[in-house]
């Protein structure tokens, strides 16, 4: 006697035919009997989430925001330099230094050793965005260093080796100011592509769109600070920075809020409530920088704004990805949308979510 019973494999099969009907409807089984199928409630096996969340805590997050300001100071300071604002260029190689020296605090504080980060130094692996991001820091950090130290010169004595010193420090400051700039735009936009070259499905679907967020979000935070810090007349190329930096983060933040799927952690929750401050802020600050020429009390409000604007977004984008990470439906549905559409299923899940 045979067995009449269709394979486990038939049986899905066949099951899962009966469920794709063109009509739409659900078929009977044998016998007459409906078959149902519980809503999809996009559970995983055991109740585990399908990616572990990210093991970085919040002081990546403040990581993320004092890495993009250092950057934009050391433009700003560049920029001062090269068109006779020594106010503003003082202003901008500090933020720059104070920045860079935060962020490497941050950085080793959440590695737990300082070891590890050396250890990052022992290869350059251009396909790698930590491995670069490692190398622009140790790159830029030294040169922000010397440009800053370089506007002490003035206090030293005029006489012996601290007089040499004092002549030679505004010569290497420029050239250390310089070669910070230069660094400036990658240690800006290298932290978008290192949270978007994870499997995390909020920073991963925002790829294209990570690096302008943080490029514009660095210039706004250290126009701000600019505004706060250096003398009225010398800040309108920071009232068009601000503008310039804010239109580019608003841009690149609107088309990431608008993912169909991934992009709902940037509108809801905790981090959802973030991202809208951040953007609220940046438009009050950029119209404030516009309408402060003649008020120095408007240009500090202005800068403040610009400044909390930045942290807000950042630590928003952070949050976003965390929670995208920890529910499996911002897994599930955009992998069952890619099938759908003949893609691979599971684009980017070879991807470690770091």
């Amino acid at each position: 006697m045979t067995d009449a019973t269709p394979p486990v494999g038939g049986r899905f099969r066949a099951y899962q035919a009966h469920l794709d009907r063109p009509d739409g409807r659900r078929g009977r089984g044998h016998g007459g009997e409906q078959l149902t199928v519980p809503p999809a409630d996009f559970s995983s096996y055991y109740g585990r989430p399908i990616l572990k969340a990210p093991v970085w805590k919040r002081d990546i997050a403040g990581y993320l925001f004092t890495g993009g300001l250092a950057a934009g100071g050391a433009l700003i300071g560049a920029g001062a330099q090269l068109t006779g604002r020594p106010e503003l260029r003082r202003v901008g190689r500090w933020t720059a230094l104070g920045g860079i020296v935060a962020s490497a605090y941050l950085l080793v504080h959440d590695l737990g050793r300082p070891g590890r980060f050396h250890h990052m130094l022992r290869v350059a692996k251009p396909t790698s965005p930590m491995s670069m991001g490692t190398w622009i820091l140790t790159a830029f950090g030294p040169a922000a260093g010397v440009a800053a130290i370089a506007e002490l010169a003035p206090r030293l004595p005029q006489h012996g080796v601290l007089g040499l010193a004092r002549r030679l420090a505004p010569g290497v400051g420029d050239v250390a100011g310089l070669a910070a700039a230069a660094t400036a735009p990658a240690l800006a936009t290298y932290t978008g592509v290192l949270l978007a070259d994870t499997a995390v499905p909020a920073w991963h679907d925002a790829y294209p769109d990570l690096p302008f967020v943080f490029g514009g979000s660095a210039l706004v935070a250290a126009a701000g600070v600019g505004l706060i810090a250096a003398p009225a007349a010398q800040t309108a190329p920071l009232r068009r920075l601000a503008v310039a930096g804010a239109a580019i983060k608003l841009v690149g933040g609107h088309r990431m809020e608008r993912l169909p799927v991934t992009g709902e952690p940037y509108r809801s929750g905790h981090s959802g409530r973030l991202v809208r401050a951040g953007n609220v802020l940046i438009s009050v600050g950029a119209v404030a920088a516009l309408l402060s020429r003649r008020s120095r009390l408007l240009s500090m409000l202005s800068g403040a704004a610009l400044v909390a604007s930045s942290v807000a977004t950042r630590f928003g984008i952070f949050e976003a990805g965390s929670v995208s990470a920890r529910d499996p439906k911002y897994t599930v549905v955009p992998q069952r949308e890619r099938l759908a559409d003949g893609g691979p299923a599971a684009d980017g899940a070879d991807r470690p979510a770091r």
